[in-house]
């Protein structure tokens, strides 16, 4: 296969690496989502109590997936989008000339440490620090806009706020009420959010990733000695827990620095005739709900995010390596 035939085929992938992880993540846990919502829409609303509304209402299985449909099209795109754009910009900054020497070490040997690629979970570019968190935010800004529409539509359905029975209507009534202007009402604190989060996800998940597999492959080496297997290879099983568990720790660190951007991008996006703007909501918020409102919602979303970015990143991780091996043997067929 040639350079750019496998450049595109491998852009490909990526996009239907994230869509297919994105979709699962979405669907598995929008019961999260949905309850952070509910809790998120009013500073009287309680998780608890908003989940013993729920189940004590007629369908409580189906009210708890509620929105579901606009949830998977809005991560599900929203993760094909992010991850083939954070690819693309990673491969291109770890070809960048100022980037040269370390990406060449990092994506063969270590200098330092002499550690080939097998020693590490991921068959992804490897960035300095500063990198990671650019690549991540720029990527996580540009799916935010392009999925805007569909968000605002998804945290709608999830309120108890609004009774829309479809995306066409759902559609129709924001347009009829607000305009153009209504599909991407919140932009500005969801990018906000966004930016930072994604930005400091990627950074914590490539230092997680990098300490783990070290560690991994210390304990495997001592335990090939005896067994002549091959030393600090890491199998399968090992790396998939290892970016599982950095996910779980990157998500937890990132959402609680940007919670508040969340919860005014909740208020506007529901009411947006009263909050008007991001400065203006989280003025009324401080001024009629003190600063405990900006942190509403913050357990459920931690564990939210937690658990579908650490799934989302090893489902689309886990791809990437089987392909990675699959075009690996390809080639040597060929040759």
């Amino acid at each position: 296969m040639s350079d750019g035939g496998k450049s595109r085929s491998s852009s490909s992938f990526h996009f239907f690496a994230g869509l297919g992880s994105g979709i699962l993540s979405a669907v598995l846990l929008q019961p999260a989502d949905l309850l952070k919502t509910r809790v998120q829409q009013s500073h009287h609303t309680t998780l608890l109590s908003t989940i013993r509304s729920i189940a004590s209402g007629p369908q409580p299985i189906r009210q708890f997936w509620r929105g579901t449909l606009p949830s998977a099209l809005r991560t599900g795109c929203g993760s094909a989008i992010y991850f083939s754009t954070l690819n693309a910009l990673r491969q291109k900054v770890a070809r960048a000339s100022l980037l040269a020497d370390s990406a060449a070490t990092s994506n063969n040997v270590d200098s330092r440490s002499g550690k080939s690629r097998a020693s590490h979970s991921s068959n992804l570019p490897k960035l300095s620090n500063t990198s990671n968190l650019l690549t991540g935010a720029a990527a996580r800004t540009w799916a935010g806009f392009l999925m805007m529409p569909i968000t605002v539509i998804k945290v709608r359905y999830e309120s108890s706020l609004y009774a829309y029975k479809s995306l066409f209507t759902a559609s129709r009534a924001i347009f009829a009420t607000e305009g153009l202007r209504g599909f991407v009402a919140g932009f500005g604190a969801t990018a906000v959010r966004d930016a930072p989060y994604a930005g400091l996800y990627v950074l914590f998940y490539e230092q997680s990733k990098k300490r783990l597999s070290a560690l991994a492959a210390k304990v495997h080496k001592t335990d090939s000695t005896s067994s002549g297997a091959a030393a600090g290879e890491l199998s399968m099983k090992a790396a998939a827990g290892i970016n599982f568990a950095s996910g779980v720790a990157a998500a937890g660190l990132g959402t609680a620095f940007t919670n508040p951007f969340d919860a005014i991008k909740t208020r506007l996006q529901l009411m947006p005739q009263k909050y008007g703007n991001m400065v203006q909501a989280a003025k009324l918020m401080l001024r009629e709900e003190g600063v405990s409102s900006l942190f509403d919602g913050l357990g459920i979303r931690m564990a939210r995010k937690a658990m579908s970015s650490a799934l989302a990143w090893t489902v689309y991780e886990e791809l990437i390596r089987r392909a990675e091996v699959r075009w690996k043997e390809t080639a040597g067929e060929v040759l």
